[in-house]
């Protein structure tokens, strides 16, 4: 089965089920991709944080953020939560407000946003709170009678569970859908080239945007226009514009223009360059024959947590003397096997898996040394070890798709640790084009 290209410009170049995909959409509806947060945490009734069960539909966390603190008259900095979540989506999770009291709330109000005030706490709702996800998720517009698509399910979920779940590869929400972008930027500021690195991200043009944005961002790329970029840029592609804008005020001063994004923002490109290259290597263990439920001589694994989830800050090698412990462990889900995303201070694995491991980064040109960024230090990343396979086993309902006549829908709801991609699980089962996922 072929890869669609622009997963293969990610680092995933394999699927790891063989049977043939469901083919079909996602999100048609608002409704068809419910996400809820579980959290970790218990509220009381005292504390500076108001803690609030939010749900919305259609809303980026961020600008969600923006227009509620405009709407109470606070600093969006008074607003914590533990995950952005997917846009096109209905999504319930927590969040905290500080300094704020119930009162403050009970008239709140806003389009396709439910808030139900559970308690206070002395901390604000942070990304160590959040355990994972719950996903309820329809895809829609199946060339299939319901009768074929629950057998086609099952068969694809038996070749899930025989392997033990699927690769735990980063999707391309990591990176972008429409335009994967964010692993170039980050690989161009690792090689030390701001210019390039700007470029990239303000101009570089990918075929499945809008004509109109395309042929702007050509011409910015060969021309370096900056004004020009100005009054034609849509004022939705708010970060390429204000670096820009920087640029315009600032000639030449590529890697300062990077200064007018969030530090949030700017280390995801740098982040998101270890992700790729950590799908790389996940694909190549694979294309090895390696298992990815079963440790070999020269791993690393890591254990689990109270929660039950990987704590790759306790990790241990695997040698010919204890691996038949450890894979007791694996199997029993106290343990798993790691890939590394690569950083200054990354532990890597030795023999066969450390092979892979040093071809595959041997393969960038780059040295360990350039993920300190030593002329953007924020940008800097020691690296860490990641879990290499996703434990999953969705459940699944079939039904007639109403929104296309002749066509079936399959309902899957399945559970995910934090940090880890529906999409993931998802293509597995569909087999599409991401831009059908997203």
């Amino acid at each position: 089965m072929d890869i669609p290209p622009v997963e293969k410009q990610t680092g995933i170049d394999l699927y790891c089920t063989s049977v043939e995909g469901l083919g079909g959409r996602l999100r048609q509806e608002v409704d068809d991709f419910v996400v809820k947060e579980i959290s970790n945490r218990d509220e009381g009734d005292s504390g500076k944080h108001l803690v609030i069960e939010l749900s919305k539909s259609n809303w980026d966390m961020h600008h969600l953020v923006r227009d509620m603190s405009r709407k109470l008259g606070i600093s969006q900095k008074r607003i914590s939560f533990a995950g952005t979540k997917d846009k096109r989506a209905r999504t319930t999770q927590k969040i905290s407000i500080y300094d704020i009291g119930e009162k403050e709330m009970e008239n709140f109000h806003m389009k396709d946003v439910e808030i139900n005030v559970i308690g206070r706490s002395d901390r604000s709702v942070e990304l160590g709170d959040l355990y994972g996800n719950e996903f309820v998720i329809t895809i829609r517009d199946i060339d299939q009678k319901p009768e074929e698509l629950n057998s086609h399910l099952t068969t694809i979920g038996e070749e899930i569970k025989s392997y033990g779940g699927v690769p735990n590869f980063f999707g391309i929400q990591r990176f972008g859908a429409i335009r994967p972008v964010t692993h170039l930027v980050g690989e161009h500021i690792l090689r030390g080239d701001f210019e390039k690195a700007a470029l990239t991200y303000i101009a570089k043009s990918f075929p499945d945007e809008p004509d109109e944005v395309r042929e702007v961002r050509d011409m910015v790329w060969e021309d370096r226009d900056f004004v020009e970029g100005l009054k034609l840029y849509p004022l939705r592609l708010r970060y390429e514009r204000a670096m820009m804008h920087y640029l315009v005020e600032n000639p030449g001063d590529y890697r300062g223009c990077f200064g007018v994004l969030s530090r949030n923002i700017s280390r995801l490109f740098v982040h998101a360059y270890q992700s790729y290259v950590f799908n790389r290597i996940v694909c190549r263990r694979i294309e090895k024959g390696l298992p990815l439920n079963e440790a070999v001589p020269g791993d690393i694994v890591c254990f689990k947590n109270k929660e039950g989830l990987p704590d790759v800050t306790r990790t241990q090698q695997v040698t010919g003397e204890n691996v038949d412990g450890m894979n007791n462990l694996i199997r029993r889900k106290r343990a798993f096997v790691t890939a590394p995303l690569i950083g200054y201070d990354t532990e890597m694995a030795s023999d066969e898996p450390g092979i892979i491991e040093s071809n595959i980064f041997s393969e960038t040109g780059l040295s360990v040394n350039d993920f300190k960024v030593a002329d953007m230090p924020d940008m800097a990343s020691k690296g860490l070890r990641r879990e290499i396979l996703l434990h999953c086993e969705p459940s699944f309902q079939v039904a007639e798709d109403e929104l296309n006549p002749g066509k079936s829908k399959a309902t899957l709801d399945f559970t995910l640790p934090k940090g880890s991609y529906a999409t993931t699980v998802l293509r597995e089962y569909m087999k599409v084009e991401p831009l059908k996922m997203s």
